[in-house]
């Protein structure tokens, strides 16, 4: 039974991973809205309070990028690289449901199962944000270097040609990083996957859970559909307003060019979350909110409609 919730986990996020990729594309796009040349124009923007600039205005000097809508930077990626383009990085994502998602959904699933109570069939919120915590944890381990391909697939188009990785797949993309930078690339910023997985198991996996039980402990819907997309479209804004400003990090660690010889853009997610902040303003950590609701909301419809179907069809066989 426990590798039957692997499974059932595993295909409902493929799935939803799938479906919702060019939501999670523009997000990733977003979230890297005017961190251009990180060295040199954040560096810039942090100069001493007091420092006299020569012929330049301190408006000019502290003015924040303008920021794009998802409408507009799906649209402008559509204009310049194409409607395939959307689908940068699906490979990645693939591997990344394969190797993530499943381990988080089956852990949580016997995690569930094990802390259930057997008479009243239900389980503390405490308990359900604890599985979530330990699943979202180790499966974000277990996933990083499908994460970071598939953050920088994604990312690779925003850059001028000669700048671009033009990685062919994921498998090449783990093999020109492990050759350029070493094993170690493969888990950059795994500790803000790893918590910011943690914060997704557990605020989208208990809330949906939570949800859904108190819709129908107060009969307020029926167990079916609607009650799911409900319950789903909750889990998912949850998820996203606590998971946010740690991915907007995520995604810039994972992100940055690492060359020999010359500092890296950011020494660690610290410097990262400073220096975005000093730079952009604290509401640069919710860059790319908007596509992540709109992605969160309907992965987690498509990931719990799936997966009850799954369960379904596997229903008669144990393994």
């Amino acid at each position: 039974m426990g590798l039957k919730g692997f499974a059932e986990g595993g295909v409902a996020s493929i799935v939803a991973g799938c479906s919702t990729h060019p939501l999670d594309l523009i997000k990733v796009r977003m979230q890297l809205q005017g961190e251009s040349a990180p060295n040199s124009a954040v560096q810039r923007n942090l100069r001493p309070a007091l420092a006299f600039q020569n012929n330049v205005s301190s408006s000019a000097v502290h003015a924040p990028p303008p920021r794009v809508g998802p409408i507009a930077v799906g649209a402008r990626i559509i204009q310049n690289e194409g409607v395939a383009a959307l689908f940068s990085g699906i490979s990645a994502t693939v591997l990344r449901q394969t190797l993530y998602s499943t381990t988080r959904m089956g852990l949580y699933d016997i995690l569930k199962q094990k802390w259930t109570d057997p008479e009243t069939r239900t389980m503390p919120l405490t308990l359900k944000l604890t599985a979530g915590l330990i699943a979202g944890a180790i499966g974000a381990a277990v996933g990083n270097p499908a994460d970071v391909a598939m953050v920088r697939m994604q990312a690779d188009g925003r850059l001028p040609p000669a700048q671009r990785r033009n990685y062919k797949s994921v498998a090449d993309a783990i093999s020109q990083m492990v050759r350029r930078e070493g094993v170690t690339a493969l888990w950059r910023g795994s500790s803000l996957t790893v918590n910011r997985a943690m914060l997704v198991t557990a605020s989208q996996l208990a809330s949906y859970d939570q949800a859904k039980e108190t819709i129908l402990a107060k009969g307020l819907m029926k167990d079916g559909l609607g009650t799911h997309v409900v319950a789903s479209f909750a889990a998912g804004f949850v998820a996203a307003v606590a998971s946010n400003p740690v991915d907007v990090i995520k995604t810039r660690v994972m992100n940055m060019k690492v060359e020999p010889g010359v500092a890296p853009p950011y020494a660690g997610a610290l410097d990262c979350a400073v220096k975005t902040v000093k730079a952009e303003g604290v509401m640069a950590l919710y860059k790319g909110f908007i596509p992540t609701i709109s992605r969160q909301g309907p992965f987690t419809v498509v990931l719990f409609v799936t997966l009850e179907q799954v369960r379904k069809l596997l229903k008669d066989f144990d393994f």
